[in-house]
């Protein structure tokens, strides 16, 4: 799915925010009035079926949620105002009520490292070069909360395809923006600024690994790590760095954010383990956004036939 900048489309050609957010709706009365032109061409399987079947069809077509075809997307309004982003505050309503202060255009990412395209890359040109997608992921955080979001991105391998890496590109290595003007929040020693996360180069290359700009339709909020993030949907959220303005292709493993503040607490990999519990509460269980009960953690957040591979012979008890 290609997004059109808002300057190219018309007000006509807008699909209202109220109709997007009752997708299911939306998606069953797709089947039964045909509106093939305004579906994907990956949806067009979903136009003979119904309702719930229609959209479990849909998601089974790439949404990057395997096996949960079920799953209620949680609120926009949860996810744009419930967030982890320590540059604008520890708390949860912090980064919603002190982000506007982000100026997220222009905005430069500078790519540097062992890859033969080093360079100053505009986001504007970056979105342009790599097609926009949706897909809709788990966000998984440490401290047994977690969200289901249709993100808009693309996936972290073109890019790094396109900045072709050499053969000492073992970590891809992310930093986020360093701005006390912008980033109130790191007037506050609560981290070594500026924030730093890192993949080893197959978790980066895995095809389920976003470069998100956008979700539910709409530009990504600064609270949501405007003008880009990555997620990494089978890890926790502290590994899904925001508002990034730098990415190394680095040979040897580097220091984390986290890991360097808490090393017990906070591994380099990062995964969901419910047999792994974070030393201050259990990981077994997990609480969805809006909801009350709690339901079983997923190995690896529910994406274990994708990812799991990579971890073959592995201590993952070890390597947290």
């Amino acid at each position: 799915m290609l997004i059109r900048k808002p300057g190219k489309i018309s007000e006509a050609e807008v699909t209202p925010y109220e109709l997007y957010l009752n997708r299911r709706k939306f998606i069953g009365q797709a089947g039964r009035l045909a509106l093939l032109g305004a579906i994907a061409p990956s949806s067009l399987a979903a136009c003979d079926l119904k309702g719930d079947e229609a959209e479990a069809a849909v998601l089974r077509g790439g949404s990057g949620l395997p096996g949960s075809q079920e799953e209620e997307l949680t609120p926009y309004e949860d996810v744009t105002t419930y967030n982890n982003f320590y540059e604008f505050g520890t708390g949860k309503a912090d980064p919603a009520r002190n982000a506007g202060t982000l100026k997220p255009r222009p905005w430069t990412v500078e790519i540097g490292g062992h890859c033969e395209r080093q360079g100053d890359y505009d986001v504007e040109d970056m979105t342009g070069r790599f097609p926009a997608e949706e897909r809709i992921y788990r966000l998984r955080c440490v401290e047994a909360w977690s969200m289901v979001i249709p993100w808009m991105g693309f996936p972290l391998k073109d890019l790094l395809e396109f900045v072709q890496p050499t053969s000492r590109a073992n970590y891809v290595e992310f930093t986020t923006l360093y701005d006390p003007e912008q980033m109130p929040g790191q007037r506050r020693r609560v981290l070594d600024w500026p924030y730093v996360e890192a993949l080893r180069m197959d978790e980066a290359m895995n095809s389920l690994t976003l470069m998100a700009t956008g979700l539910y339709g709409k530009e990504l909020p600064n609270q949501n790590g405007a003008p880009l993030r990555l997620v990494v949907p089978w890890k926790y959220g502290f590994k899904s760095i925001k508002s990034i303005v730098r990415i190394r292709l680095v040979e040897d493993m580097p220091s984390t954010s986290w890991n360097l503040a808490i090393p017990s607490e906070y591994g380099f990999f990062a995964n969901v383990n419910p047999e792994v519990d974070h030393p201050r509460w259990s990981q077994a269980r997990e609480r969805r956004l809006g909801e009350i009960r709690r339901r079983p953690t997923l190995m690896f957040n529910g994406y274990a036939e994708e990812v799991a591979p990579m971890y073959d012979g592995m201590d993952l008890r070890r390597w947290y």
